[in-house]
């Protein structure tokens, strides 16, 4: 009855936790940032709203957040963009699907970064690529230190997550320079997703895109950086051959972002940055407090260096049943390693964008359970 394309997708092992899980549970499964929206940036909203910003926008985006987003991207990234190089989408999500939809035929493989962020194989399988695992261990940091092992003449396209969902590992200049010289050795391309760009406690940011502009598609987007999560802002950087290609799956898809959000996006690339500072401070404090509060209960894992999640291993039993164990028992909702790929399956995602009373309270309850 269905397509094999949608056959053979599942749907989000983290939405299935969500959904699960009851009222009384502490979700530590969802990565959201539970701050609100910072307040210049609802105004400019509301602006746009009163203004009459309520009608359809080119379908990349309107010029003056394309405009903003080069400039974010020369001063920030080292990456000298253009307008015509850059395409605003609903959310970063939307802007990783639009890209591997452009880029992968049939039989291509993907090289992933295990553990890695369950929506990159979704999109893989549904393009008809093939997903190419190279997995990290906790021993290595979660590091990618052998992807230039993995490479063969059918790779198309190499993800990158720094910070990475779900280990939180932030991969060395180094590393990312390797990879961005493989993709202009080889011919392939590197989808850098660097949606948690802002949020880095230890160590350094680097864009492939400033290594390797012809072979790189920049994502990025305003949910994590900005608790934007509702209102579905991305985009994606890239040489306009690509960017182009991008702009016919998304015409004939959702059309544009909506338009009165777009203009918020200005306001957060162009207003003050400080509530950017404050949150990347605080998560970092209940980073530090998870950390101890797991140390307590006798469970040992690598420090993230970015991004709000502790990847942890079980071993007791399987990451899924500790986790549905979690739910049922301890009523704290956290999101199985399985979900972040087949080698992952002793593992568990802790998620720390919530209070500290609930990341406190949470321990507690998973204590002698993990």
């Amino acid at each position: 009855m269905h397509s094999d394309r949608v056959r053979d997708v599942d749907i989000s092992g983290i939405r299935k936790m969500f959904e699960c899980a009851g009222e009384d549970a502490i979700n530590l499964g969802l990565g959201e940032p539970d701050f609100d929206t910072p307040s210049h940036i609802k105004e400019a909203a509301i602006r746009a709203l009163n203004e009459g910003h309520t009608h359809y926008t080119p379908s990349m985006g309107i010029p003056e957040l394309r405009e903003a987003i080069c400039e974010k991207l020369r001063r920030e990234n080292g990456i000298d963009a253009e307008p015509s190089e850059v395409i605003v989408t609903p959310g970063a999500k939307h802007a990783i699907f639009e890209a591997v939809t452009t880029l992968v035929d049939e039989g291509d493989e993907v090289i992933l970064i295990g553990p890695a962020w369950v929506t990159y194989e979704a999109c893989v399988r549904y393009a008809g690529g093939k997903a190419v695992y190279v997995n990290t261990s906790p021993e290595e940091g979660y590091i990618p230190y052998d992807v230039g092992e993995y490479i063969t003449p059918k790779t198309k396209l190499v993800i990158l997550n720094s910070p990475c969902n779900p280990s939180g590992a932030v991969y060395p200049p180094e590393v990312i320079r390797e990879i961005a010289e493989l993709s202009i050795d080889h011919g392939f391309f590197v989808l850098s997703d660097e949606i948690y760009e802002k949020i880095i406690y230890e160590g350094e940011h680097l864009s492939a895109g400033s290594i390797a502009p012809e072979r790189t598609i920049t994502v990025n987007g305003f949910s994590k950086s900005y608790a934007m999560t509702g209102w579905r802002l991305g985009y994606a950087a890239a040489p306009q051959h690509i960017i182009k290609a991008m702009l016919k799956v998304q015409s004939h898809s959702v059309s544009h972002p909506t338009s009165f959000v777009q203009w918020a996006g200005v306001e957060a690339l162009k207003g003050s940055q400080q509530c950017v500072e404050d949150m990347r401070k605080e998560f970092e404090r209940r980073r530090d407090i998870l950390m101890e509060g797991l140390r307590d209960i006798g469970i040992e894992c690598p420090i993230p260096d970015g991004a709000f999640y502790v990847f942890v291993p079980t071993e007791r039993a399987g990451g899924d049943d500790v986790a549905m164990r979690l739910l049922q028992e301890a009523l704290v909702s956290v999101t199985p390693g399985s979900a972040f790929g087949k080698a992952y399956k002793n593992y568990i995602r802790i998620s720390y964008a919530v209070s500290t009373d609930k990341l406190m309270e949470a321990i507690k309850r998973m204590e002698g359970m993990l």
